[in-house]
């Protein structure tokens, strides 16, 4: 598998004169399927590499199981005969596992693992999360580094300036497990089941985004357990409402300069207060 091609393309002058040709690496955007005991539930865009640990995170923060170790075995295989023809995920799962799944199995095509597959209704997409009872403590200079250390874990993004980045950071901001894909819930999950594959406790840390924060991001987050998320861009409402809701500290706009805080309920944040 590999998450980057070559394109040609033709460099346009505009603020700079001078036109040429260039080959650009480019992120490679692919149909993934994802089947449970045979049974397909969805199809996502995704970058076809680390599969296995979108499959497992995939299944994780959809709610699907309890736990990594109630998944009997992952199968990648590839549907055509190169990246872009994209790639079959068969997840096992006991059978008492498979209620929920055909409770909420659909097939159509997302963009992107968005946390809405197979919602059918307000209520069902509206519904209550677990708290979150994860305690962790996390100073600004433990935010600012995580911030720093990013990019170095963002090979992909380097290459095409067109990836998603997730991290999993210590407390004082030491990133300790990372993963990209085009779609930012995909790198999300990818994330999730890198960390279940390593034993990581997402209730130790807390998880930093390229991208801006929806409400299906922080979902993901607080059923994964992790008790403060730092996003790179702005939030939407429902994000900070959903955040509120099950007790997840939020920080958002975080840049090399400032953060926004939009919740912090159990003083996870050690922001001393400046004069």
């Amino acid at each position: 598998m590999t998450g980057t091609i070559v394109a040609r393309a033709r460099r346009l002058g505009l603020s700079v004169a001078g036109d040429d040709a260039i080959d650009r690496c480019v992120p490679v955007e692919a149909p993934v399927a994802i089947e449970y005991n045979g049974l397909g539930y969805a199809v996502m865009m995704a970058t076809p590499e680390h599969l296995e640990d979108f499959a497992r995170g995939f299944t994780l923060s959809e709610g699907l199981v309890a736990g990594a170790d109630i998944i009997e075995g992952i199968d990648v295989h590839e549907a055509g005969d190169d990246a872009s023809g994209g790639w079959i995920v068969r997840i096992a799962l006991p059978p008492e596992a498979m209620e929920r799944v055909i409770a909420r199995a659909r097939t159509r095509v997302s963009e992107s693992s968005c946390g809405l597959c197979g919602m059918d209704n307000i209520a069902e997409v509206l519904r209550p999360m677990p708290p979150v009872n994860a305690r962790i403590a996390v100073t600004r200079d433990g935010i600012a580094r995580a911030l720093a250390s990013l990019s170095a874990h963002q090979p992909l993004g380097r290459e095409t300036g067109a990836m998603h980045a997730a991290a999993f950071c210590a407390p004082d901001g030491a990133i300790l497990c990372a993963a990209e894909d085009v779609g930012r819930h995909n790198a999300l999950d990818k994330l999730i089941g890198a960390m279940a594959r390593a034993g990581l406790d997402a209730g130790t840390g807390f998880i930093l985004l390229s991208a801006r924060c929806s409400f299906e991001l922080v979902e993901k987050t607080v059923r994964a357990g992790c008790p403060l998320l730092v996003t790179i861009s702005a939030p939407t409402s429902l994000a900070v409402e959903r955040a509120q809701a099950a007790g997840l500290a939020l920080v958002a706009l975080a840049r090399d300069d400032c953060a926004l805080i939009f919740g912090d309920p159990h003083g996870i944040l050690q922001i001393e207060e400046e004069a």
